[in-house]
């Protein structure tokens, strides 16, 4: 089985800063492409960045600048580096990952979420 784990949110004042990591457990070929997804309450889920195997960057415009998407393929984890957080940056964090699990196979996961709160 294949499960991505996610750590790092928590409470941060405004201005803050806080580093998300995920890492892929489990019978990994290879993770092509990952990416964090943000929900707050009531809201849809939204893409925040994305990363590529090869390590070419998209971010939304409301996090660029301010954000930083990172991976490490031989740890198989994606880091997501947030400074100058906003109050509106508040929620639920998500990892995503496009993994194959053997040459042939390629699956999408996604992690359990991690809270981020940002205080005023």
């Amino acid at each position: 089985q294949v499960h991505l784990v996610e750590s790092g949110g928590g409470l941060v004042q405004s201005g803050g800063s806080l580093r998300l990591s995920c890492e892929g457990t489990g019978n990994i070929y290879r993770i092509n492409n990952m990416a964090w997804y943000r929900q707050a309450p009531g809201k849809e889920r939204d893409l925040v960045a994305t990363i590529q195997r090869g390590g070419e960057t998209h971010y939304v415009d409301s996090v660029k600048d301010r954000f930083t998407i990172s991976r490490d393929n031989a740890k198989n984890t994606v880091y997501l580096q947030m400074n100058n957080l906003k109050l509106e940056d508040t929620a639920v964090y998500l990892c995503f990952a496009e993994i194959q699990v053997s040459a042939n196979y390629e699956y999408d996961y996604w992690g359990q979420g991690t809270q981020v709160t940002v205080s005023s």
